[in-house]
């Protein structure tokens, strides 16, 4: 198994490439800000073929490059139904502050081939099965991608801006919502095993078990989903922003 990765742009986006082997078929996850010539150095490095690009949610900081690297390659782009419409109009997802420093006269466009993801769907691609799990809170499209373990590496976890080494996504942007992404953490993160690799979409890699163990957030989790697992999800909660300096 080959996984490789770099930071992308201003936002510090990182940005992964997943592949079996070198010299094979791959996919790109999350190509972010300036994103594409760092991609093509790292795909000349190992002789990779992208065959798709995965995006685990609509922040313009993950897809700013989408369009592009599809275009280049002439591969489909996979997101969540939830998120698709931030792919042409990523401003949708941001505050009008941050629209307006970032969005100076440019503009997006859709990939020419979109597929839309949904939860529990295991994608079968470049030799790959990746298990695509629906994560909203941070978005409403916001999605996981599993990779399950083999002799050469434990279970893998691609997991956006869900989960962070001792944090989690923000969830003070339009889409985002608190209790929303602790009952994401709850049923799609805490069951996973210790060893779990998490592989996220800012900062530094860290395992599940490391995350149960010091991550206050996941405790947060578990305990409501303890208490109060039916809680309803639509009063977004502006006032959780839990990922300073780990982009939008």
């Amino acid at each position: 198994m080959l996984i490789a990765g770099f930071p992308a742009g201003s936002f510090q986006t990182n940005c992964y490439v997943v592949a079996p082997a070198a010299g094979e078929e791959c996919v790109v996850v999350d190509p972010g800000q300036n994103a594409v010539g760092d991609l093509d150095d790292l795909l000349r490095e190992h002789r990779l073929k992208p065959v798709a690009v995965l995006v685990t949610h609509g922040h313009v900081d993950h897809m700013w490059s989408v369009a592009p690297v599809c275009g280049a390659r002439d591969v489909p782009a996979w997101i969540h139904p939830e998120d698709r419409d931030l792919l042409a109009d990523p401003g949708k997802g941001l505050s009008l502050s941050t629209k307006q420093q970032l969005f100076g006269g440019l503009t997006f466009t859709e990939p020419d081939d979109v597929r839309e993801l949904a939860d529990g769907e295991v994608l079968r691609l470049a030799g790959l099965e990746l298990t695509v799990d629906h994560t909203p809170g941070h978005t409403r499209g916001s999605v996981t991608f599993r990779l399950p373990s083999t002799e050469e590496i434990p279970d893998v976890l691609f997991s956006g801006d869900l989960l962070f080494a001792g944090s989690i996504g923000r969830t003070d942007l339009p889409g985002g919502d608190y209790p929303t992404i602790l009952r994401s953490l709850a049923a799609k993160c805490l069951p996973l095993p210790e060893d779990t690799v998490v592989l996220p979409g800012h900062g530094p890699q860290t395992t599940i078990g490391h995350e149960r163990a010091t991550n206050p957030y996941l405790a947060e989790a578990k305990a409501a989903a303890g208490t109060n697992p039916a809680a309803p999800a639509g009063s977004a909660d502006a006032g959780h922003d839990r990922g300073p300096g780990r982009g939008l």
